[in-house]
């Protein structure tokens, strides 16, 4: 069990700020250039919340690579590092950034406006309690955070990705293999069009 003041690590996984590369589900409605300003605003937000959350070190997990401008500004204004995201699917690069973080380590993405410093800190918080894992569902059948104590590839491997189906599958996996897991309250993400209305209703700082 992690020590009651210990770091938990935090990993970003993000894609640059490209057109035509970001938020490709949003592009038929914003457009290439809007999609990927919308990109960047989320993954400011989502580092500076990491950051003031004061659990661990952060790490900003890029894709395609770390060269793009936006992330080097990031890592100018915020204590994080910057990593490539390794090669595979959505779940072999999580499981890479958990392994990376050497411990306890929460996995999010940059696409959920909702995420406070308070979920991480909460989520830290059960990792160094009794928790193996912890997790932060979407309301969309996924989930918005993940976190363990070690990585556990099983619940990685062959997994369902961006359907709604991610959660529950979770939770059979966590149940099979025995592990004290811990879940917070139910978030939401920025991934269709339809969740744009409320993205500029609930947080306006992203209009366009």
């Amino acid at each position: 069990m992690p020590r009651a003041n210990a770091d938990i690590a935090i990993a970003i996984l993000a894609k640059a700020p490209v057109a035509g590369f970001a938020k490709t589900r949003l592009i038929p409605v914003l457009g290439a250039h809007a999609a990927a300003v919308l990109q960047e605003r989320l993954t400011e937000r989502t580092v500076a919340t990491a950051v003031a959350a004061g659990v661990g070190p952060v790490v900003l997990w890029a894709a395609p690579d770390a060269t793009h401008a936006a992330f080097s500004e990031l890592a100018a204004r915020f204590p994080v590092t910057l990593a490539r995201q390794p090669d595979g699917d959505l779940g072999a690069r999580m499981l890479a950034a958990m392994a990376a973080a050497g411990g306890p380590a929460l996995v999010i993405g940059s696409d959920c406006p909702a995420l406070t410093a308070a979920h991480l800190q909460s989520a830290a918080d059960a990792l160094r309690d009794d928790a193996d894992i912890v997790t932060i569902p979407a309301e969309d059948g996924g989930y918005v955070l993940i976190g363990a104590r070690a990585p556990v590839a099983a619940l990685f491997t062959t997994m369902p990705w961006s359907t709604p189906g991610v959660m529950g599958e979770t939770r059979r996996r966590v149940a099979a293999l025995g592990l004290r897991a811990r879940e917070l309250g139910v978030l939401w993400d920025v991934d269709e069009p339809a969740e744009l209305a409320r993205l500029e209703r609930e947080h306006p700082e992203f209009a366009l």
